[in-house]
């Protein structure tokens, strides 16, 4: 009997839970400290934001939001190590890295209040829109990575699914399409632990998620998550790798969703609470905020002003869209066909009737 092939997956760490180095070496960020220090103000505005964003959905001020809680991590250090000319297709979560790439926060409550304008973001404008359909962003990033391959350009995109997604055909057909053509992309599954109500070893048997990627021919490793460093520094790797016309990179990130899937789930149905506990030990804020407290690179006092800093920033966000002007109903109906079909015309008459009505004082 011989053996034909035989592959390993290698996990990655360099920040350990209590804020210190490991292993034999780092990466060249671990000392750049003013950098470290500006993604780490992002991970907090990012959280300052996602609380605010839940408080305005339980008032009634937003639609149904998806929270980011327990991400900060993986999402700015992806968008950290990403240039200006690459492809971002995200889900609909990963506003760290948004963030990063000049998206507003006003513009992203904007989207999740029901205003397709949230859409049309500031940063750069090839980047994908929130894509809530389910893997459906890997096979649009690997189409955008064909593209740049085929015009000799040097960039590369970026795609994140969860670990419910990576069991999307789409998922698995984009990896396909990346190894056989060599394309200049990075796959991120950011494994949070649950598909909504559905845990990781329900979900697939397979030692790791990383090694989807290895079934269909690419390199595949696993990373703390919750490591800004190692998210950065790994994901920055691949990116320079890609751009040299050497191919795609799955990456699984290991993380946890500490909150609720969206804000029309309520984890404490399914969901231990001591396993949440048990995941606040290895958050991704405390760990980096510790690195810079013990290189004596951040105090108490720098805490406190940057608090106070996200907390006008993001009530400015919330002024910014609340006084949004509002768009007429007939928008919904508008920018889909070139001739509107029969049951929609009634629909779109319908609703400008109601419209006028509510206008006009009348009843709804």
């Amino acid at each position: 009997m011989t053996t034909v092939a035989s592959f390993n997956v290698k996990y990655i760490q360099y920040l350990s839970p209590s804020g210190e180095l490991v292993g034999d070496s780092v990466p060249d960020i671990a000392k750049n400290f003013d950098h470290i220090k500006s993604l780490y103000e992002t991970m907090v505005m990012t959280r300052v934001f996602d609380a605010k964003a839940i408080s305005l959905q339980r008032t009634g001020k937003l639609g149904t939001y998806a929270s980011s809680l327990g991400h900060e991590a993986v999402h700015v250090g992806i968008g950290s190590a990403m240039q200006y000319e690459d492809v971002f297709a995200p889900s609909y979560r990963e506003y760290g890295v948004q963030l990063v790439r000049g998206v507003k926060m006003s513009e992203i409550l904007l989207y999740w209040g029901g205003d397709e304008r949230g859409s049309n973001f500031s940063g750069p404008p090839h980047d994908f829109a929130w894509c809530v359909p389910i893997a459906t962003q890997n096979t649009h990033a690997a189409g955008a990575a064909l593209a740049f391959k085929l015009r000799k350009e040097a960039r590369c995109t970026v795609s994140v699914i969860g670990d419910g997604g990576s069991s999307k055909g789409d998922f698995l057909e984009a990896i396909n399409a990346a190894s056989a053509f060599k394309l200049p992309m990075v796959f991120v599954i950011i494994n949070n632990g649950w598909a909504i109500s559905v845990p990781r070893k329900k979900q697939s048997s397979g030692q790791t998620l990383a090694q989807k990627g290895i079934a269909g021919g690419l390199p595949s490793i696993q990373v703390d998550g919750n490591d800004l460093l190692a998210v950065h520094h790994e994901i920055k790797k691949a990116l320079d790798k890609a751009r040299n016309g050497e191919g795609a990179t799955v990456i699984e990130a290991i993380t946890y969703r500490l909150g609720d899937h969206t804000t029309a789930d309520d984890a404490s149905r399914y969901r231990p609470d001591e396993e949440v506990e048990n995941a606040k030990r290895f958050e991704p804020i405390l760990r980096i905020r510790q690195y810079l407290m013990d290189n004596n690179q951040w105090s108490v006092q720098q805490e406190n002003q940057l608090m106070d800093k996200c907390a006008l920033r993001v009530e400015q966000a919330v002024k910014e869209y609340q006084s949004a002007s509002k768009l007429p109903v007939t928008d919904m109906f508008d920018y889909m066909y070139a001739e509107l079909p029969h049951d929609l015309a009634e629909q779109r008459a319908f609703a400008l009737s109601l419209e006028d009505n509510t206008v006009n004082g009348g009843e709804k």
